[in-house]
């Protein structure tokens, strides 16, 4: 696969972000996106190696769009330059958690794990009873050696403990959280070397998976609302 023109297109889109030149130049996109996809597909059989949940998935499937929903926004640029995918093993869908990938130049890209959304009050009530219960666990993943220098929990959060919890648990400070996920950043030249980057993403991913399991078990029986 081919990072770098990748990167190349998606800069160029940065740069030239309107309808006139993405329509101009669409099939920059479809071989950019190819080459994403292709990307993708070695990624999925690097992680597959030690989560065999994810192996049935095909890129095309795991993919975000580039458009932009612009009717709430002050920004109004039709696209977002960065290519998404959201690899787990029911593909794209925020639950169960797996394995994100962005990339997107000027050094935004990242890996990334977790429960991202936090429009789902059923799924962070579940998360949330998990951890109150089950908080030496969580602390033991936070804490581990080889986890710990690369991760740090992030997420949207209330400004107190939600009701029904102890102002006084000793995981009371997530227990405010609305979403738990993990970032790991990437500069630019990470992407370079498009042969080795599927092995060294997987290697930040094995890191990662405690946590997505965990998470995963707190999400057990999580139906996603119907539209």
């Amino acid at each position: 696969m081919n990072t770098q023109y990748i990167t190349d297109y998606l800069s160029a889109l940065s740069a030239n972000n309107s309808r006139e030149w993405y329509h101009a130049n669409k099939d920059s996109y479809r071989k950019a996106n190819g080459e994403f996809e292709a990307l993708l597909q070695a990624l999925i059989l690097e992680i597959g190696t030690f989560d065999s949940s994810i192996l049935h998935n095909q890129p095309k499937d795991l993919t975000f769009k580039i458009v932009r929903d612009t009717r709430f926004s002050h920004d109004k640029s039709p696209y977002n330059p960065a290519f998404r995918a959201h690899i787990a093993s029911k593909g794209k869908l925020p639950v169960p958690v797996g394995y994100y990938l962005m990339i997107r130049p000027g050094n935004q890209s990242f890996l990334g794990g977790g429960l991202f959304a936090d429009m789902f009050k059923d799924a962070t009530a579940m998360v949330r009873d998990y951890i109150a219960n089950h908080g030496d666990e969580w602390e033991a993943i936070l804490h581990d050696p080889v986890f710990e220098p690369y991760f740090t929990v992030q997420g949207t959060a209330l400004k107190n403990v939600p009701a029904g919890y102890s102002k006084d648990h000793p995981q009371a400070e997530y227990l405010k959280f609305k979403s738990w996920y993990l970032e790991y950043p990437l500069k630019d030249e990470a992407l370079r070397h498009g042969e080795a980057f599927p092995a060294k993403a997987a290697e930040i991913f094995r890191i990662m998976k405690p946590f997505n399991d965990y998470l995963n078990r707190a999400l057990a029986g999580f139906q996603m609302p119907t539209r």
